[in-house]
């Protein structure tokens, strides 16, 4: 009769992992310059734009325009300084959340538009 397998303590476990070593320092975090300085200046226009994009979304569509022109315009600002102006992320989003305003400022109006309309000819009709 044979014998059930048993495993030789001689022989290694192949599951097991490689050689352990002492415990992984890292380096402190330490943020990132380029070689020539701290990064440039944001354009004061930038964050205007960002605020008043979300403003104009969340609160009063009629901000859309004035964030999608300040944004546009501190976008062709920054790129035209040379890398002296920062802050290109914030002018972006603004100039995009200025877009979405404007979509939901003309959509609104359409909707008003033809709620008057709606509400004209139903009188109309009612009284004749």
């Amino acid at each position: 009769m044979t014998q059930p397998y048993q495993p030789d303590d001689s022989q290694q476990d192949p599951y097991q992992s490689g050689p352990q070593y002492g415990p992984q320092y890292q380096v402190p975090y330490q943020p990132y310059y380029p070689p020539y300085g701290p990064p440039p200046p944001d354009h004061p226009q930038a964050t205007t734009a960002l605020v008043l994009g979300i403003v104009g979304i969340v609160v009063c569509q009629v901000l859309g325009p004035v964030a999608f022109y300040l944004g546009r315009k501190a976008m062709r600002e920054i790129d035209a300084s040379g890398g002296t102006l920062g802050g290109r992320g914030n002018a972006q989003a603004g100039f995009i959340l200025g877009i979405v305003g404007m979509v939901m400022l003309a959509l609104g109006l359409l909707f008003g538009v033809a709620y008057v309309v709606i509400v004209v000819f139903a009188i109309a009709s009612s009284a004749t």
